[in-house]
């Protein structure tokens, strides 16, 4: 049975229309005029009531959320309860992320993200931030936990059985060989947690490194005659980064550079979100470590970030008012832009033709009133 949705204000790739959105079987039929015997025929209508009707938010960092932390709990069913906390504010398509761990729960976290992608609505893969990361730039991580990406750790990062499989690493914890290795095997590789030079960032964008996990942070800066991955990430043309945009990991001015060292195509962002977001309780455990919620960002009791207490909607808005881009630009970065990345960009992000229905209706100010995935509602 069709569903037309109606009387909204639906993003295009031209643009705010006033259209009506067919959807056939979890896809989108076609994007069309509210006259079209086609809409007429629909078994099923949506009336959007003048809201604007938008693709789904795609997050490729999601550590937690409604209370549940992945490495606490690397299930699908995990999983699904971090999807439902984050699809509350937009986010329909995502990738739950371990931090760095034990090799064994490296192995849980892959085999359950395997099964959520098949039973869980909007589970995109999985994402492994570490364990081979530098201790220099080690963030929130637990230096405990590191290690360099040898021949086990790769059968491992080379086992998930559905979806897309991203892996952050330091490039000098490791060799362009493997990089190559890991590319070739379907696994996507970002660089991150690094403290490599220009030159050891550029050869593993040669041997198929091919994103950043959150461009500025914990990895080596842009410096008059060392460069670093922050300089690599800035002169390259066909990687892509990840950014979080709330006004406290990154200077909103640095943002600004970096938007126009690598346009908007090129830059996705990022929640890096814990268990409070959707969750009253602004507090946790990280591997044994209190964290607080603190003006929107995550600390333990030193002050070091922790990830965030953001969502995706409040990161598209962050972008409008931090970063000056328009909101249909803003809304590409949180959605085309993750799924060109994955590897996934001729079937999500996007409200076109053939496309998965993957769907929100929201205000204008960004609220989010209903979300589909697949067609279906939530």
């Amino acid at each position: 049975m069709a569903t037309a949705f109606l009387n909204g204000r639906v993003l295009t790739d031209a643009g705010f229309a006033d259209k009506a959105v067919l959807v056939e079987r979890g896809r989108i039929a076609a994007v069309t005029g509210a006259d079209d015997p086609a809409v007429a025929a629909a078994g099923r209508r949506v009336d959007l009531g003048g809201q604007m009707l938008l693709p789904g938010f795609i997050d490729t960092q999601v550590n937690g959320g409604g209370g549940v932390l992945f490495n606490d709990r690397p299930t699908a069913e995990a999983i699904r309860a971090i999807g439902a906390a984050h699809r509350r504010f937009g986010t329909t398509g995502f990738l739950p992320t371990l931090i760095s761990d034990d090799l064994d729960r490296i192995g849980e976290a892959i085999g359950a993200a395997g099964r959520a992608v098949a039973e869980v609505p909007g589970v995109l893969g999985v994402h492994i931030e570490g364990p081979f990361l530098s201790p220099e730039r080690k963030g929130i991580h637990d230096p405990a936990k590191f290690r360099r990406l040898d021949e086990r750790a790769f059968q491992l990062l080379t086992s998930l059985e559905r979806g897309r499989l991203l892996v952050t690493l330091a490039p000098e914890m490791t060799t362009p060989g493997m990089i190559a290795r890991l590319a070739g095997a379907g696994v996507i590789v970002a660089a991150g947690h690094t403290d490599a030079t220009y030159e050891e960032t550029v050869a593993a964008l040669q041997a198929g490194l091919t994103g950043f996990t959150h461009l500025f942070n914990a990895m080596s800066p842009l410096a008059t005659r060392r460069p670093g991955a922050v300089g690599a990430a800035l002169d390259d043309t066909a990687s892509w980064c990840g950014i979080i945009v709330d006004g406290s990991h990154v200077a909103p001015a640095a943002l600004r550079i970096a938007l126009k060292a690598r346009g908007p195509d090129k830059l996705m962002l990022v929640t890096d979100g814990m268990p409070s977001v959707g969750s009253e309780t602004k507090n946790f455990l990280l591997q044994g470590r209190p964290i607080r919620v603190v003006e929107g960002i995550c600390v333990d009791e030193g002050g070091v970030l922790a990830g965030t207490d953001l969502d995706m909607a409040g990161a598209v808005r962050n972008a409008v008012r931090l970063l000056g881009v328009d909101l249909p630009t803003a809304i590409r970065m949180a959605s085309q832009v993750p799924a060109d990345f994955l590897g996934l960009g001729h079937e999500l992000g996007r409200i076109a033709p053939g496309y998965r229905a993957d769907l929100l209706m929201a205000t204008d100010s960004l609220d989010i009133l209903e979300s589909w995935i697949g067609g279906e509602p939530s």
